[in-house]
């Protein structure tokens, strides 16, 4: 395992945002989802493609919060642009990975792991 500073753990930008929308994404090479992440006013709405298919439904992961990365550089996976990273573990019991969910109620959209 790699030791970092706590200087370079501060640079990583994670934020709270909700999932507006969920989209199939047939075009990626693993199962995936396209999602449009609101982070509130500051950040704004952004993109990303998350191989959660099997972890999660459609139906489940809108309205919900996620955790993301919103300062790595945008990423091009086949014909879609992944702007943020989405935060998540290997599902251990089938496919795809589990999104790091926070209590809805306890958290303004936006707001930065510290």
């Amino acid at each position: 395992m790699t030791t970092i500073s706590w200087e370079d753990f501060e640079k990583v930008n994670i934020r709270v945002g909700k999932i507006i929308e969920v989209s199939d994404f047939p075009e990626a090479r693993k199962p995936a989802y396209k999602l449009k992440i609101d982070f509130g006013s500051e950040i704004g709405t952004k993109q990303s493609s998350v191989q959660a298919v099997g972890a999660h439904t459609k139906e489940e992961l809108l309205n919900s919060l996620v955790c993301c990365v919103v300062n790595f550089p945008s990423k091009n996976i086949g014909p879609f642009t992944s702007e943020v990273l989405t935060l998540g573990f290997k599902n251990n019991v089938g496919e795809g990975w589990v999104l790091i969910e926070p209590k809805a109620d306890s958290v303004d959209l936006g707001s930065k792991l510290a």
